[in-house]
């Protein structure tokens, strides 16, 4: 294309509205002060037309090739703006013709691994003479040389204008491929220091640091509380080839962040980004496996604990342990479940506490729930004081609570208010109910067992008391009836009762003088008849206060029949010596089983207690009639 043909084209002032829409190169405008190029159209457009130009025998004279590239593939430093905001691409100062004799100087280059290498050395142009007239080259002529040998992109200006003022350089890389700027992965980010565990010694109250406990191990987060944030993958920047050819990056990798979210938890997109928030309020848990991060209730922990990983734990919360519990560590909280082995002490306010591994002397302690151990409890002290103590097997032990189910007990001390096992060896069993399948001594350990009987000694002293009232009012009833009897048996007295009777029953009626004779007679037995109403209203005053004292008899002994009731020995199998003794309670003072292991040890192993029976073989039941019941 000549200059003649770009005048035609593209002869607008420097000020022009748009640039020419004729012909493959509209797109560039010769100006005073230099080429451009229309900024609206950069890319494909402007390559057309810088090709064609090009290819017609002409270069881009005082080229600014970064502004050229920029132009073409969109990579490189910014364009520069005018007054107006838009873009300035000003590629060249003109276009000028290819000197045909001055093209025979550039060489060919090599092309391999993505670079180019062209071998510089001095050049020479044929003089009127024949002579040879040392030259240059000219970067624009190669530029344009390049261009029409397949090179369109990544050349080193520095490189190549180096080569070209030392002539003697030899082979130098004039232009390297453009490798593809990977993007950026999507990826999760905390955006709360809540979420992190604090494992500083505790402070005490009283300005002291507590060495065996921890300021936070478990953290707790607020409702809609931030605990993570999705940051979105980002495009990496496209690579070229030599050829200009465009290389694609590697499409960044997304993920789905919903599988963060646990209970408990959400996804909020807004303005400001896609978070995880806390949906309630409670304490943080982490899924390393899955990663899911869930907020509730309940603590969980996979670390065990130990002086290392938690120190003392004292929690609000119920707490779910997946490692062992080392001795001398102490958990308390509300619904305890450990997976691993407890070797320390674990003391629940209420709650269910579940060991599903064992627990090997250590102890457990609950105020207000169950107690239950999956595997092998051996040298342990389990106290349950409002629930039920659920063992498999237990060796060496001290268990109390409210009941007791263990499938195989082995020298061990048990009380509370219902006992049931299954094979009882060495043991020293007490409580209301007992039913064991089978008993047996273990080597220097006795099998007892204590049936607790409630103490009725005030009862029985209040009972004795009534009884003995009720006596003398037998015999002051007696002693008005003798009396009276006696009384009413005189011939005078019985005579005027008997016609007293018929009169008031209207069997008879007296005459005057009939009344006059009743009237001498009664005066006669005036004394008598005082007397008999004296000894009536006696007896009825008797007999009135022994009702009284007889429903308060009963109330009493119905007192005593339940606080006795219940009670009861159901031993199934003796498979060896076993006694069986009672031993007294009071149901109306503390609870008989809540007691210091110490205190249960000593009382079960002592000589304390009623015998009621010993034997090495057969069955036993008490009181009679208990085994079919």
């Amino acid at each position: 294309m000549s200059d003649t043909a770009v005048a035609a084209v593209s002869t607008h002032s420097a000020s022009g509205a748009r640039f020419d829409s004729t012909g493959p190169e509209h797109c560039i405008q010769r100006r005073p002060d230099g080429i451009y190029a229309d900024p609206a159209v950069l890319g494909t457009t402007v390559l057309a037309a810088i090709d064609s130009i090009l290819r017609s025998g002409s270069i881009l004279q005082g080229l600014d090739y970064p502004v050229l590239i920029k132009a073409l593939y969109g990579t490189g430093p910014a364009l520069p703006t005018g007054p107006d905001g838009q873009s300035l691409v000003r590629l060249a100062s003109d276009i000028v013709p290819f000197n045909v004799q001055r093209r025979s100087l550039y060489r060919s280059v090599r092309i391999a691994g993505g670079a180019a290498e062209y071998c510089f050395e001095p050049v020479f142009l044929g003089g009127p003479g024949g002579e040879d007239i040392p030259t240059r080259l000219d970067f624009d002529e190669f530029v344009a040389d390049m261009w029409i040998k397949g090179i369109r992109f990544g050349i080193d200006v520095a490189g190549v204008r180096g080569g070209i003022a030392n002539p003697n350089a030899g082979r130098v890389v004039v232009a390297r491929r453009l490798e593809p700027e990977a993007g950026i992965d999507a990826t999760v980010v905390e955006v709360s220091d809540d979420i992190h565990r604090s494992d500083a010694p505790r402070q005490l109250s009283n300005g002291k640091l507590d060495l065996m406990c921890f300021q936070n191990r478990f953290p707790q987060v607020e409702k809609g509380a931030r605990l993570l944030q999705k940051l979105p993958s980002r495009v990496g920047k496209p690579g070229f080839e030599l050829s200009g050819i465009r290389i694609e990056p590697k499409a960044p990798a997304d993920l789905d962040f919903s599988t963060y979210a646990g209970a408990g938890t959400s996804i909020d997109k807004n303005a400001a980004g896609e978070f995880l928030v806390a949906a309630r309020t409670g304490f943080l848990n982490v899924d390393p496996t899955t990663r899911q991060i869930a907020v509730g209730d309940k603590i969980v922990s996979r670390d065990g604990v130990s002086a290392r990983t938690t120190g003392n734990l004292q929690l609000t919360g119920d707490y779910e342990e997946f490692g062992d519990v080392q001795e001398k560590r102490v958990i308390e909280g509300n619904g305890i479940t450990v997976h691993g082995d407890v070797y320390g002490e674990i003391v629940s306010r209420g709650g269910m506490v579940r060991l599903r591994a064992n627990l090997v002397g250590g102890s457990i302690h609950n105020k207000r729930g169950d107690i239950q151990v999956d595997g092998v409890t051996a040298k342990a002290t389990i106290q349950a004081t409002a629930g039920t103590v659920t063992l498999q097997r237990a060796e060496n032990c001290v268990i109390s609570g409210t009941r007791v189910r263990i499938e195989q007990a082995l020298n061990c001390e048990i009380i509370a208010d219902e006992v049931s096992i299954g094979n009882a060896q060495g043991c020293a069993v007490a409580a209301r109910r007992v039913a064991i399948d089978s008993t047996a001594p273990w080597r220097d350990s006795e099998m007892l067992v204590f049936v607790l009987a409630a103490e009725c000694g005030r009862i029985d002293e209040v009972l004795g008391q009534i009884g003995t009232r009720l006596a003398q009012f037998d015999a002051a009833i007696g002693a008005h009836k003798t009396e009276q009897a006696h009384l009413c048996a005189q011939p005078a007295v019985r005579k005027y009762l008997e016609i007293a009777a018929r009169v008031r029953s209207g069997e008879m009626s007296l005459t005057p003088p009939q009344a006059q004779q009743f009237k001498q007679m009664g005066q006669a037995v005036a004394a008598d008849l005082a007397r008999i109403g004296e000894v009536s209203n006696a007896r009825k005053a008797a007999e009135n206060e022994k009702a009284e004292g007889q429903a308060l008899f009963d109330r009493f002994t119905a007192q005593r029949n339940e606080r006795t009731a219940g009670s009861e020995v159901v031993l199934r199998r003796l498979a060896g010596d076993t006694q069986v003794r009672s031993l007294q309670y009071d149901p109306d003072g503390a609870c008989f089983y809540d007691l210091a292991a110490r205190e249960i040890k000593a009382r079960l192993r002592g000589n304390d207690g009623t015998p009621l029976h010993a034997a090495a073989a057969g069955s036993y039941a008490w009181p009679a009639g208990a085994m079919a019941g």
